[in-house]
């Protein structure tokens, strides 16, 4: 099971474009349960059973989930939350 944040389940609804609602009825999961996911702390939390329908939802949308320090081989577009320790990458030309 992949471990997932609520700011990455509410990265992954914007990229999609789609509102709570909408995520709860593509995983068969209430919507005060996506509620809950996205306003917990650290990790989101709950039936295991739950969670893989949401992170399956995801996916089959377009989503990859990226856990920390993992390489994307999916390729497409997408955001990634740098490290705040590290230094930021020098501006392109």
């Amino acid at each position: 099971m992949k471990m997932l944040t609520p700011a990455q389940l509410r990265a992954a609804r914007a990229l999609l474009g789609i509102d709570q609602r909408t995520l709860a009825r593509q995983a068969g999961v209430s919507l005060p349960t996506i509620q809950r996911m996205e306003a917990s702390d650290g990790y989101v939390r709950g039936v295991v059973e739950t969670l893989t329908r949401v992170v399956t939802a995801l996916e089959r949308a377009g989503v990859e989930l990226l856990g920390e320090n993992a390489i994307s081989n999916g390729g497409g577009r997408g955001v990634r939350l740098r490290d705040p320790a590290l230094p930021a990458a020098p501006d392109r030309p």
